[in-house]
């Protein structure tokens, strides 16, 4: 499949500068996609803009990689309705190395070329920059962008110097890449169009240069109208640490059915007849969840690792699909006990209820148990027995004690 067809089918078309998407399918491009480090993680929603940048590198078009050291430092005003805070350079510097680790992940043993615009804007001097860049750039053209207007009319929060610039900066990156690496396309997602046009802008303006922007559509939630990507919890983060991974798999896992087989598209690399019989299994029985089955191991293993995922789908069979808990190696027990409550061995089950919440005393432990709501390993338990080995306890549909 072309890429263009391939874009079109994931679903991956938004706006673009480019008359014909068939101009994908040609000669090699240099094009650059970057996130700002306003976290040390990307979230699920960057994830989508890297998985589209990904098809552009397995298509033969060469990527550079952007961590924005400099936007950074000021934060990206489009969208906020009140001024960032401002990161410390050592927030900034921590926040690089996370989002470049992850680069290396996502797109590993591609070919791709990691670039910091710090570097370049480190040493340019604030006239030079006005001169060279500012000079050309239309004022009403910077005014008339949405949230500058949302910031400056009735009501807004007002705006400063330094975020109404931003788009300056963002599209110097461009003008830059574009004179030293020969850079003629950018990536980005639907609401970084402003910004990246102005790059376009400056390139045509100062160097008479042809340049272009491909933007992906914001992914949405076909069963609540909204943004995908978030959880009660927040957002969903690439970080473990941030979202641990078994956390991330049960995102995945439990993702809504109208909208299931788009995600498969847009956030795995599974080929159109795979996907396709995805599809086809789960209208016939939704119920069984295979499709989300599938999302979840072919998304976890992308960003975390086969390992790792393989690892939480072990503990999600034991807490949810009656497997063993003495199967379970010392790392998956370690990330069950990131989840669940853990008591220690040796003491009584009375006593381990209370001690992690799931009884509120010794006689309401002691009812839970007579009234068979208390399982040890997947059988019910009716008596107040010792624990001396590795085991699950489980209180009701959904409330889990590890004792180890």
């Amino acid at each position: 499949m072309k890429l263009s067809e391939e874009l079109k089918w994931r679903g991956f078309v938004n706006q673009t500068t480019y008359e014909d998407l068939s101009a994908l399918d040609g000669a090699p491009i240099s094009f650059y996609w970057g996130v700002d480090p306003s976290a040390r993680s990307m979230t699920i929603g960057n994830f989508a803009a890297a998985m589209m940048a990904r098809h552009f590198i397995d298509a033969g078009h060469h990527a550079f990689l952007l961590v924005g050291g400099a936007t950074g430092m000021i934060g990206d005003p489009d969208g906020k309705k009140d001024e960032r805070n401002l990161k410390t350079l050592d927030e900034i510097t921590d926040n690089k190395n996370g989002i470049a680790a992850q680069y290396r992940q996502i797109f590993a043993e591609k070919p791709f070329t990691v670039v910091d615009n710090y570097d370049w804007f480190k040493d340019i001097n604030y006239l030079t920059f006005l001169r060279e860049v500012g000079k050309h750039v239309p004022l009403s053209q910077m005014l008339g962008r949405d949230f500058v207007q949302a910031r400056i009319g009735e009501g807004g929060s007002g705006i400063s110097y330094a975020e109404f610039s931003y788009a300056l900066i963002q599209g110097y990156d461009f003008l830059h890449l574009y004179r030293d690496h020969g850079v003629t396309l950018q990536l980005c997602g639907a609401d970084q169009w402003g910004n990246s046009i102005a790059g376009v802008d400056l390139i045509r303006r100062i160097e008479g240069g042809e340049a272009h922007v491909y933007s992906t559509p914001l992914v949405i939630n076909k069963a609540t109208g909204v943004k995908f990507g978030k959880s009660e919890g927040g957002a969903i983060w690439l970080d473990p640490e941030m979202t641990s991974v078994y956390k991330f798999y049960q995102f995945w896992l439990n993702v809504d059915d109208e909208g299931v087989i788009d995600y498969m598209k847009i956030y795995t690399l599974l080929g159109k007849d795979e996907i396709e019989a995805a599809a086809e299994n789960h209208a016939i029985n939704p119920g069984a969840r295979s499709a989300q089955k599938i999302l979840a191991h072919e998304v976890t293993a992308l960003v975390h690792g086969r390992d790792r995922t393989e690892s939480v789908m072990r503990v999600t069979e034991v807490l949810f699909g009656g497997g063993d808990v003495a199967s379970l190696s010392d790392a998956d027990l370690d990330a069950l006990a990131a989840e669940i409550p853990v008591g220690p061995m040796g003491q009584t089950v009375v006593s381990l209820l209370v001690e992690a919440g799931l009884a509120s005393s010794n006689g309401d432990a002691r009812r839970l148990l007579k009234s068979g709501a208390i399982s040890r390993n997947g059988e019910k338990i009716f008596e107040d027995i010792v624990i001396d080995d590795i085991a699950l306890l489980k209180k009701g549909k959904n409330s889990f004690l590890l004792v180890r």
